[in-house]
């Protein structure tokens, strides 16, 4: 696996990391087994950058990759979240970014991974009570005491992103990007790219649409979020179905699967990007790093840039898209 570098402060990772979040909530029923079986073999084929957050589970997902690498911490670059604020029976209270909150949530996510610190920690998203130079500066104070060795961001928008920046040095945005939600391009890259920010994109498989393997509710399990999501549901479905058809028709002429033709799209959109797709299957996960090798030609790149355009997608990225881009 290759290696790519986010921002300018020494942060290196696998040139694709895995996301760990369906390991424990949203994409229906756990296996815990062969979640931990899917980490140690992404570690086995070279992958050193884990995602997850306080969150999901909540808090299982931390538990169950801290896990994971007990034995392998120093084969891992581990990234984390706070600030999506979320009760012990799962319910949602909100984003909080108060420094007091911030230095609380690091601490416990250090205890519920079973580590020492924290390789890249990020506010999962922004609280627009707080100003954001006091959520940084809190961030930072974690640095300086050793707990946290890199600072992110998630789903922040340019001007959220300059100010922070100017705080202490960001080094990686994470945000939603793949074939079909191409927001990012005209304003977030630009600012991440001027300030030597590193890209971390977050579901480069569209949720698994882009897989192909969902063409109904159907296909998902009744417990699974997407089963509410706009962009699954009844004619936004029905209009993203076509999207898939230029991304299988190039997977057919190269011999590889849609889902390793959409993650090759991300990577070659720059080496300052790293996607991280998330699974819970081996299966799935050595499908997606094969991907790594795949190389899109200029002329398949531009096929796939005019068939799925920026603003094609129907529905957007979520129900409710108020803590977004902020």
């Amino acid at each position: 696996m290759q290696q790519r570098t986010l921002g300018t402060q020494g942060l290196v990772v696998s040139a694709m990391g895995l996301g760990c979040m369906g390991m424990s909530e949203f994409y229906g029923p756990r296996d815990d087994a062969e979640s931990v079986a899917t980490i140690h073999r992404a570690l086995d084929l070279g992958v050193n950058f884990l995602d997850t957050a306080d969150m999901y589970g909540p808090f299982a997902n931390e538990m169950l990759v801290g896990q994971a690498l007990r034995g392998r911490r120093d084969q891992v670059v581990l990234a984390t979240k706070f600030g999506n604020v979320r009760g012990p029976d799962g319910s949602w209270l909100g984003v909080n970014g108060r420094p007091e909150y911030v230095r609380a949530c690091c601490d416990a996510s250090l205890k519920r991974l079973g580590v020492d610190h924290i390789d890249l920690y990020y506010q999962h998203r922004v609280d627009t009570t707080v100003p954001i130079e006091e959520t940084v500066g809190a961030m930072a104070e974690l640095a300086r005491a050793g707990k946290v060795r890199f600072l992110g961001l998630s789903e922040a928008a340019p001007g959220t992103i300059r100010r922070a920046h100017a705080v202490h040095p960001i080094s990686a945005l994470q945000t939603e990007y793949s074939l079909w939600s191409r927001d990012p391009e005209p304003e977030i890259l630009p600012t991440v790219r001027e300030l030597g920010i590193g890209f971390v994109a977050y579901s480069p498989l569209g949720r698994a649409f882009l897989t192909g393997r969902v063409k109904s509710a159907e296909d998902l399990a009744p417990e699974d979020f997407r089963r509410r999501h706009p962009r699954f549901q009844g004619e936004n479905l029905e209009r993203n179905l076509a999207l898939l058809e230029p991304i299988e028709k190039l997977a057919a002429e190269k011999g590889a699967r849609p889902a390793q033709v959409a993650l090759a799209w991300v990577m070659a959109q720059g080496e300052d990007i790293v996607p991280i797709p998330g699974t819970k299957r081996r299966t799935y996960l050595e499908q997606n790093l094969a991907a790594a090798e795949l190389r899109l030609t200029p002329a398949e790149l531009e096929r796939l840039d005019r068939a799925l355009p920026r603003g094609r997608t129907a529905g957007t990225r979520y129900a409710d898209m108020s803590t977004v881009n902020r």
